[in-house]
């Protein structure tokens, strides 16, 4: 039924707890993994008068480091499944996460219910949230914080 697996990643040190339920479902179904990390757009920096020139290319060189991050975080994590395919994009989370699963026909998205917390999830919002109230396909979503060790 889910043939291809999209599992949006932040890096941060909560994301290779996401790992055994990304590979449980992918070797449970013979699904494809897609590995997805959407680097945040610096425009709204333009209203500090810095060079639109150097917002790109600090976007760029984020781009560059989450695409080596991500390869080997795949490496490290996925290893043992046949086929994943990593990602990295630029723009707004959950709206990237949604158009990518559109895109590549994905067929279920798992997401971790972790990340930003206080003001920040306040000014922001969850990510999360955002996603399964806007996928088109089912989310499985997953609080890394509460998972038990096996």
């Amino acid at each position: 039924m889910f043939k291809k697996i999209l599992c949006p990643i932040d890096l941060s040190d909560v994301s290779p707890k996401m790992a055994p339920f990304i590979i449980e479902m992918a070797t449970k179904h013979e699904a494809e993994v897609h590995l997805l990390f959407v680097v945040r757009v610096l425009e709204h920096f333009t209203a500090l008068y810095v060079p639109d020139l150097s917002i790109s290319k600090l976007e760029q060189e984020m781009i560059a480091g989450a695409e080596k991050r991500l390869e080997e975080f795949s490496s490290e994590n996925f290893s043992s499944l046949p086929t994943v395919k990593a990602s990295v994009v630029l723009g707004d989370a959950s709206e990237e996460i949604v158009n990518y699963v559109n895109k590549e026909k994905m067929d279920l998205v798992i997401v971790g219910t972790h990340g930003r917390k206080g003001l920040e999830k306040v000014f922001f919002g969850s990510v999360a949230e955002k996603v399964v109230k806007t996928c088109p396909v089912p989310v499985l979503s997953i609080n890394p914080y509460r998972v038990r060790e096996a």
